[in-house]
């Protein structure tokens, strides 16, 4: 699950790269979607049966070839929400390439599993979990929990951009994404 962040992070390189060779080569767009997108749009303004057909068909052949050579990346809402599960916890300028639409959620919890939580300097623990995260804690309290593969764990935001950890019914330790 680590590759979600690098192909989000490729997705937005190739799209950024794609408007930035299409502004420079073609007239300014009328809309934010994909030209691709659009030529498959404007064929709904063909009056003639026939001719809209054959419009339809060129477009939709543009789009597959220009979604399979990875030109334009189409996600539907639930991959949206993954990807951002998958990046909570990140310290990242806001992506506004997924707010279309409705609002997107604020997600402001998420709930796994431990696989592994080993300790990293005196009562501070680095944590592991199912999803191939990886949590410090960053504060230095005492933390009692089962340190056992499977163990329930909810990591919550909390004030100022920090995280709190529960595994198990232990008390909440302050921990960072790493």
């Amino acid at each position: 699950m680590r590759s979600i962040p690098l192909l989000l992070a490729a997705g937005l390189g190739l799209i950024a790269a794609g408007a930035q060779a299409q502004a420079q080569t073609a007239a300014p767009a009328t809309s934010e979607r994909p030209e691709t997108l659009d030529g498959l749009v404007a064929c709904r303004q063909i009056a003639a049966a026939e001719a809209r057909l054959a419009c339809y068909d060129g477009a939709v052949a543009r789009f597959d070839t220009a979604q399979r050579q990875g030109e334009v990346v189409v996600v539907d809402r639930a991959q949206v929400r993954e990807a951002r599960r998958q990046l909570f916890g990140f310290q990242l300028p806001p992506v506004t390439l997924f707010d279309q639409g409705e609002r997107p959620e604020s997600l402001e919890a998420i709930e796994t599993t431990l696989v592994r939580a080993g300790q990293a300097g005196e009562n501070r623990w680095v944590f592991t979990l199912a999803d191939q995260s990886v949590w410090r804690q960053v504060d230095s309290e005492r933390v009692t929990f089962r340190n056992r593969e499977g163990e329930q764990v909810r990591i919550r935001r909390a004030s100022l951009g920090s995280f709190l950890m529960t595994i198990g019914n232990s008390r909440a330790v302050r921990v960072r994404r790493q």
